[in-house]
């Protein structure tokens, strides 16, 4: 016998099976035993046949475009899995593996050894449902560690219902029962979070597309009455700010289009929209205004900015450049938002104050702009700035020129601005908007918005404007000081680079007034 004794009692319940406590006899260690209840494979498999017979009738009876027998063929796969524990036990190894180091984090140990197919033997965790301890910060480590697991790595826990989450005596996040686990494949990875940026950027073309790379909608849909419908859909939840957006009001507005178009749902997708809900779900029965998409696009906006994936440096680009135009707006929202995204770092408990600070913030933004994984969005920047600093010269020199001309004998006054072109004046003003944008992130007033229509910038007339307020930015040194003061705290690599970023961004001013000069006398 491996075990020294064994409560006589099952003290708790799963799906397929009883659990019971139990000592094992080599090491005294506290061990969960599952057992599976005997005849429950035939029960099951008699019970899918008939589901499955149902299923069949109802799409053909509804005419519904959703392979609801495929749907139910991955559940049932998963289902069969789960009742081999062997299985679920190589399931569990590889989860803590991959996420038992997270902080605060806690994966049972499996001992495969004393492992069956009938008989499960793991680590006995002690503690309490998340659901009844009301613990918003587990919360936040759950979806953390749900969004590693669903975007990062491709494995997931489809089946984190309330009693497989548990607040352990140390306060800890713990999972339990790792019998029902997803793979989310690198495409479709990549495909939600386009989506998601998409959404949140009011992109509804583009999300049509992203609707057919998930595989929610076939190829031959049609992409205009598709994009208006999710704009009906999408557009007055998306304008209350992505921090308000519930994941739930989503998938229930979705659901009442899907009957207009050939709206189908993959076999995937119901494991990955639970196991996001189910965290939404939780959070929400002791604290109604919390949105799950709120918490994970920060982490998203983040990870578009850094990942090296080519398909999402591609989505970045198109998101950023809008028929050849720099959209500052979008990269202000992207940075800002990544900045409030939680890292494995920054997830402490009783530790936000520290962890929102300004100096804080400036740390991250130099720390993944100097970096290779920032270099796409270093290189996009500097190009940026080039392009102003450009644009900045050619003001100076007209303004200096005009202002000359006008003081000779018999002018009729300033002359206006001739030498600066529409493209000079959108340079011009995203110069000002970028220096903008990194003085707000030294005040640490990143969550506000960039001024729009009533900001001076905006307002026609006029390259004088946008040539006072950029030279009226780049002398407010002091507003600046806060950067400087980070760069001795920086790791030598960072600072290294930091130091090439000036003779980098000569290069590109220098090429740019080359070609501009080459442009103006051959056409």
């Amino acid at each position: 016998m491996i075990f020294s004794e064994i409560s006589p009692e099952p003290v708790a319940a799963a799906s397929l099976g009883q659990v019971y406590q139990a000592k094992l006899r080599s090491n005294g260690k506290v061990v969960a035993v599952k057992v599976q209840r005997p005849g429950v494979q035939a029960a099951i498999s008699l019970d899918i046949y008939i589901l499955r017979f149902l299923a069949s009738l109802a799409r053909k009876a509804a005419k519904l475009n959703t392979d609801l027998p495929a749907v139910l063929d991955e559940w049932a796969s998963s289902l069969f899995r789960e009742m081999d524990y062997r299985e679920e036990a190589r399931n569990g190894l590889k989860f803590r593996e991959l996420f038992g180091k997270f902080r605060d984090v806690s994966v049972p140990e499996m001992y495969m050894e004393q492992t069956r197919r009938r008989v499960l033997v793991m680590e006995w965790i002690e503690g309490e449902k998340l659901s009844e301890v009301r613990d918003q910060y587990l919360v936040e480590v759950g979806v953390y560690c749900s969004l590693s697991q669903l975007l990062e790595y491709g494995f997931y826990h489809a089946d984190p219902h309330p009693g497989n989450l548990l607040r352990t005596v140390d306060g800890k996040l713990a999972y339990l029962d790792f019998g029902m686990m997803g793979e989310f494949r690198q495409e479709l990875r990549d495909g939600f979070i386009e989506a998601c940026l998409h959404l949140v950027n009011r992109d509804f073309d583009a999300l049509a597309k992203d609707f057919i790379t998930l595989g929610l909608l076939p190829p031959t849909a049609q992409k205009g009455e598709v994009t208006k419908a999710l704009t009906g859909v999408f557009e007055n939840a998306v304008n209350r700010g992505v921090q308000n957006i519930s994941f739930g009001d989503l998938s229930g507005n979705l659901g009442r289009t899907m009957y207009k178009f050939k709206f189908q749902i993959p076999s995937y997708f119901s494991l990955v929209i639970r196991s996001l809900a189910v965290l939404e779900g939780i959070a929400i029965s002791f604290n109604p205004n919390y949105k799950v998409l709120g918490s994970s696009y920060p982490w998203i906006a983040r990870k578009v900015l850094t990942d090296n994936s080519p398909k999402l440096r591609s989505t970045l680009q198109a998101l950023l450049y809008k028929d050849g135009t720099f959209q500052i707006d979008r990269l202000e929202s992207l940075l800002s938002e990544s900045l409030r995204a939680r890292t494995e770092q920054s997830l402490v408990r009783n530790q936000q104050e520290d962890v929102d600070s300004a100096r804080y913030a400036i740390k991250q933004v130099l720390s993944f702009t100097l970096t290779d994984q920032g270099a796409f969005v270093k290189d996009l920047l500097l190009q940026e700035i080039a392009k102003g600093i450009d644009a900045l010269g050619v003001a100076t020199l007209s303004s200096a020129t005009s202002a000359a001309a006008s003081r000779l004998p018999f002018a009729g006054g300033p002359s206006p601005l001739t030498s600066l072109d529409d493209e000079d004046v959108t340079n011009l003003r995203n110069l000002y908007r970028l220096l903008l944008l990194l003085s707000k992130v030294s005040q640490k007033e990143n969550s506000s918005p960039i001024p729009g229509n009533n900001s001076a910038i905006e307002k026609e007339g006029g390259s004088t404007d946008e040539l006072s307020l950029v030279l009226y930015e780049i002398t407010s040194l002091p507003e600046f000081l806060p950067v400087i003061s980070i760069i001795p705290e920086l790791p030598l690599e960072s600072q290294q680079q930091l130091l090439l970023l000036p003779t980098d961004l000569a290069s590109r001013i220098l090429s740019r007034a080359v070609a501009r000069t080459i442009r103006r006398m051959f056409i």
